[in-house]
């Protein structure tokens, strides 16, 4: 048993190697640098190693996108704990989802095709994927009082929000935006506007 207990344990250390060296990577010279090689490189494996755990780099891609979504709905839930009124949430959410999206950069792109190949098809069927939706459509539900998560009503509130959100993140990632002093307030104020536009929909 501990055997088998040891040989586990190796495996998952090699699998984190291998996603920290595509990260290291990803970090340095971008995510059109990556390549099985490189990987294999960095951490001193063979290649063939590497395509044991990992059938090609989209398969890195997804399995980093994973990670970053859990580490996202977690900043989200961190968020959300410390008010405890639905407009409060709400706006504290979506200022740690910016704040995610550039403590982890190059996790973003890849999560949502920011200068990356993205295979957002795949990405989309990540379970992982659907918990800032929820989490998202919930608060709004609740602020809105609408208890159908469903709702179209709930949906087009959360992508006009997202919409604004992911577009200000994605400019500045493209180094096309301003200070980050304006964006926060241009980012303060998008947020207050739409959550204005929620409130009075309160039944």
């Amino acid at each position: 048993m501990a055997s088998k207990d040891r040989i586990l344990r190796l495996k998952e250390e090699t699998r984190a190697n291998i996603l920290g060296a595509a990260l290291q990577i990803v970090k340095e010279d971008g995510w059109q640098a990556l390549s099985m090689r490189k990987i294999a490189d960095v951490i001193e494996y063979t290649a063939p190693i590497i395509y044991e755990y990992f059938s090609n780099k989209e398969a890195i891609l997804l399995e980093l996108s994973r990670q970053g979504y859990l580490l996202l709905s977690k900043d989200l839930e961190e968020a959300k704990s410390k008010h405890r009124l639905p407009a409060k949430q709400l706006e504290a959410m979506w200022v740690a989802y910016w704040n995610f999206a550039f403590a982890n950069k190059e996790l973003y792109q890849g999560m949502f095709g920011v200068s990356t190949n993205c295979c957002c098809e795949t990405l989309n069927t990540l379970a992982e994927a659907a918990k800032p939706w929820d989490m998202f459509s919930e608060v709004i539900g609740e602020l809105m009082g609408i208890e159908d998560m469903d709702s179209d009503v709930i949906c087009t509130k959360y992508y006009t929000l997202w919409s604004v959100v992911h577009g200000l993140i994605s400019i500045n990632l493209l180094s096309r935006g301003s200070s980050d002093e304006i964006n926060r307030q241009v980012l303060k104020d998008a947020i207050g506007s739409m959550i204005n536009t929620i409130k009075p929909q309160i039944a």
